[in-house]
């Protein structure tokens, strides 16, 4: 089955495009790898998310989980990620890696990677992943930002490169990569 990577820049329609990619199936498992919203610390991404829930079908199961390898694997209708950038954030988070010296991590998230992409390979299942384009503005200041921009960029090359297509969302227009 055709696995699609849907990348772009913060609000150039990403998620909705693939949203519209699964808008015929008769059952999706959207997979949310995100965070948890705290509405009273981060209001606006807890409206974020909310707007995110509201705009789905009612058909469509939601799976909130870091472990999005297993929740592929445990698929058995097309999946929709959204985002693998913020599954970047929550593995950051779960090994606490935002201000420790690489050797210290590197390893363990590089097998969650190699652990998601296999699952991703794997699947016998419609598969659409929405991330992030990083690395197109200012190196970012602080060893969090770049540590961020570097995983992302790593994440986003092995699941394109597991994939059969890759569209770059540019101001809500759907450009297909070669």
């Amino acid at each position: 089955m055709p696995r699609t990577v849907v990348t772009g820049g913060v609000r150039s329609g990403k998620s909705h495009y693939a949203e519209s990619l699964l808008a015929s199936q008769s059952a999706v498992t959207y997979v949310a790898p995100g965070p948890v919203p705290d509405a009273e610390a981060e209001p606006d991404w807890a409206a974020r998310i909310a707007a995110h829930r509201a705009r789905r079908p009612a058909h469509w199961t939601t799976v909130e989980t870091a472990d999005v390898a297993a929740a592929i694997r445990a698929a058995d209708r097309p999946v929709l990620v959204d985002c693998l950038g913020t599954w970047v954030t929550r593995t950051i988070d779960d090994l606490g890696t935002w201000e420790v010296p690489r050797e210290e991590w590197e390893d363990d998230f590089l097998a969650r990677l190699d652990d998601l992409v296999a699952a991703w390979s794997a699947s016998d299942q419609l598969l659409v992943a929405v991330t992030n384009e990083v690395g197109w503005g200012v190196v970012p200041a602080y060893r969090s930002g770049r540590t961020f921009a570097d995983l992302l960029g790593r994440t986003n090359q092995a699941v394109a490169a597991a994939s059969d297509r890759v569209v770059l969302m540019v101001a809500g227009r759907a450009l297909v990569l070669p």
